[in-house]
């Protein structure tokens, strides 16, 4: 009997203090998703990426605004927005205590400006990824004409886009054909 006791009390405390004490989370730990808005370049990578649905992006042409929304009731913390985000904007904390008296609580949202197109002035692409691409253009060395010219073919809506390429004479396809047979 006391041989058992003498083992017990070398074996010290095998219970956490947990909730009285913060628990230690792996380093690995997958917790709840924050967004850093500022970093955020509201591409919507995260929202396809999502198995859950738990991210939603939606445009807003009246107001000219993205929003961009994460239900922390439908998330399954699976890390798949944290891995697709390009400038590393989503990150997987280590806060796992996600009790709500609300359900509103339960929501997160970020709402970023749209890009108006050059030709008919709808809202159609975030401003900050438009400025995005453009500058990872110019940091692959394009430069002067060429940068101008992808420029204008980025701030103008693919409905846009592809009503100028049916107007432009030497992108019809039939014609090309045409003039290879003569």
């Amino acid at each position: 009997m006391f041989k058992l006791l003498k083992t017990v009390i070398k074996t010290g405390e095998s219970t956490e203090k947990y909730p009285f004490a913060p628990l230690a989370v792996s380093p690995d730990f997958r917790g709840k998703p924050e967004l850093n808005a500022s970093q955020c370049i509201s591409c919507g990578a995260c929202t396809r990426a999502c198995p859950a649905n738990a991210l939603i992006m939606e445009n807003d042409e009246a107001n000219g605004t993205r929003r961009w929304e994460l239900s922390l009731a439908r998330c399954i913390y699976c890390g798949r927005c944290e891995e697709v985000c390009p400038t590393h904007a989503i990150k997987l904390s280590e806060d796992f205590e996600l009790a709500v008296t609300k359900k509103s609580d339960l929501y997160e949202e970020a709402v970023f400006s749209l890009a108006n197109c050059r030709e008919c002035g709808r809202p159609f692409v975030a401003r900050k990824l438009l400025d995005y691409a453009l500058d990872m253009l110019a940091e692959s060395g394009d430069t002067g004409e060429l940068l101008e010219q992808r420029r204008h073919q980025l701030e103008t809506c693919p409905s846009c886009r592809r009503t100028n390429n049916m107007l432009d004479a030497e992108n019809l396809c039939h014609q090309r054909y045409l003039e290879e047979e003569e």
